[in-house]
């Protein structure tokens, strides 16, 4: 009897169509159906396991990101978004890109502990810090371990700049400590949005905010006070380019005051897991969104060069560049005023007494 292969209809709530093994791992297994399976699969439930990572700040010199300096509560991320530019990650851990990356999550529950250490290093210098650059730092399994909101305590207890880009409305429990940073100009918050369309989003997104939740955090983020604005991330050629300018309008409306945009990437195993949900979710507009994405990249499924991974090159990734700044301006978008760094004061070393 053979192994029961991977189904769309099986895995309700989840991204992925399929577990491709890691490509570091000695050897590789696929599923067949051989007929004899016709119930369909229990549901993959959820594993957290502890990271044992003895440092939390990751830094980075690239000239595509506006930052140098990240903190990644979780690695693998339970959204679910089948276009995540860091399922290729979950390899390094000797797991799957795909199902494993959204069901098998590895929480840094010590995060804050150290991040105060590095913080309090002789050598560190402030700069803001992204919170949950990777994966989100405000995915479902947050709600238990409470590992963002802990490393946000740090961070306003030591008055150091955040920001934040999140699609997920779980971020409104920290409104109290964000107005806070906000206060002192130290934090930005950034929500993702890719598609008006709730039926989109299900199964694109299935586990993150709807996208009416996610314009509603927009409102309740900046009747707080706190400066945010929206990442149309990504743009997906054929099946969301089109509604860039309705999501950059819905935005504003709701109260974003700076906007930004993501061309589609599909690095490594990403190509082809979004292949595969091409042909399960649309497999009609399948042929012609991967023709559309290769004309961005130069013929190719994917360009990493510096410079035009997040804006792709050619005549369609132009146009693109084009629409959305001639929406951004008709809508009077604007950048984000810069963070301070000056209020920030190292931690008190473990038995150092203050003079203050």
């Amino acid at each position: 009897m053979g192994k029961r292969p991977d189904s769309v209809q099986a895995q309700r709530g989840r991204g992925a169509t399929a577990n491709p093994p890691s490509r570091h791992a000695a050897q590789h297994a696929e599923a067949c159906d051989d007929g004899w399976y016709e119930e369909p699969l229990p549901p993959l439930r959820t594993q957290v396991a502890t990271d044992s990572s003895r440092s939390v700040i990751s830094w980075n010199d690239s000239p595509d990101i506006p930052f140098d300096r990240s903190v990644n509560p979780y690695r693998g991320c339970e959204h679910g978004c089948v276009y995540c530019y860091a399922r290729p990650g979950h390899a390094w851990l000797g797991l799957s890109p795909g199902l494993d990356f959204e069901t098998r999550l590895f929480a840094k529950d010590d995060a804050a502990a150290l991040l105060r250490g590095e913080l309090g290093a002789r050598t560190y210098r402030c700069g803001p810090i992204a919170l949950g650059a990777v994966t989100d730092a405000y995915q479902p399994v947050e709600r238990m371990r409470g590992i963002t909101r802990a490393v946000l305590e740090l961070l306003a207890e030591l008055r150091h700049p955040v920001t934040i880009v999140t699609k997920s409305a779980l971020i409104e429990r920290d409104i109290d400590l964000l107005a806070d940073l906000a206060r002192d100009r130290l934090a930005h918050v950034q929500v993702s949005v890719t598609t008006l369309r709730a039926d989109l989003a299900r199964r694109l997104e299935p586990r993150a905010a709807s996208p009416q939740r996610r314009l509603d955090t927009v409102t309740r983020l900046r009747a707080a006070g706190i400066p945010v604005g929206v990442l149309v991330a990504p743009v997906i050629p054929v099946l969301t380019d089109s509604e860039l300018e309705a999501v950059l309008a819905a935005a504003s409306d709701a109260g974003a005051l700076s906007a930004g945009y993501v061309l589609l990437r599909l690095p490594l195993e990403v190509a082809g897991l979004f292949r595969d949900w091409l042909e399960a979710y649309v497999p009609g507009q399948a042929a012609h969104v991967m023709a559309r994405v290769q004309d961005t990249r130069g013929g190719r499924d994917n360009d990493a060069r510096f410079g035009r991974r997040m804006v792709g090159t050619g005549l369609y990734a132009d146009l693109i560049a084009q629409r959305f700044v001639l929406a951004a301006r008709r809508l009077g978008y604007l950048e984000l005023p810069p963070l301070r760094t000056d209020l920030f004061r190292k931690p008190v070393r473990s038995g150092q007494l203050s003079l203050f």
